[in-house]
């Protein structure tokens, strides 16, 4: 774990390892790694957004919810780096790509928080 941590600001030492793959499956983790990067932007903004503009929610939850939100982008942008480093290492040493429970806990999370936000959308908020 410490040495993959190690290899997020040290790029260049992947390099070192196995064999140079085709840049095509390169720079296809790359677009994997920016699209993640763009589901935790679009996270963030949705933790924003639900604790600016749901001002009529009680604090406690508003806050729950946006925070549910804001540690999803958080958790999605670490492991989106984290992510690219061992497929790229993968990739070099001529091993299977790894595996990941990760995109299943953020699709349940951010599903539960969905859930929560249509029930105040269809029944509104009466305990002001």
């Amino acid at each position: 774990m410490m040495e993959t941590l190690r290899l997020w600001f040290a790029p260049r030492r992947i390099a070192e390892e196995g064999e140079t793959p085709d840049y095509r499956f390169s720079l296809a983790n790359e677009r994997t790694f920016l699209a993640w990067i763009r589901t935790a932007l679009a996270l963030i903004a949705g933790g924003f957004a639900v604790d600016q503009f749901l001002p009529a929610l009680p604090r406690g939850i508003r806050t729950g919810l946006a925070l549910a939100l804001l540690a999803a982008g958080v958790l999605c942008a670490l492991r989106a780096v984290n992510h690219w480093v061992r497929c790229e290492r993968a990739m070099r040493r001529g091993e299977d790509l790894p595996v990941s429970r990760f995109p299943t806990l953020l699709s349940l999370a951010v599903g539960v928080v969905a859930l929560a936000m249509v029930v105040v959308v269809l029944f509104g908020w009466q305990g002001r």
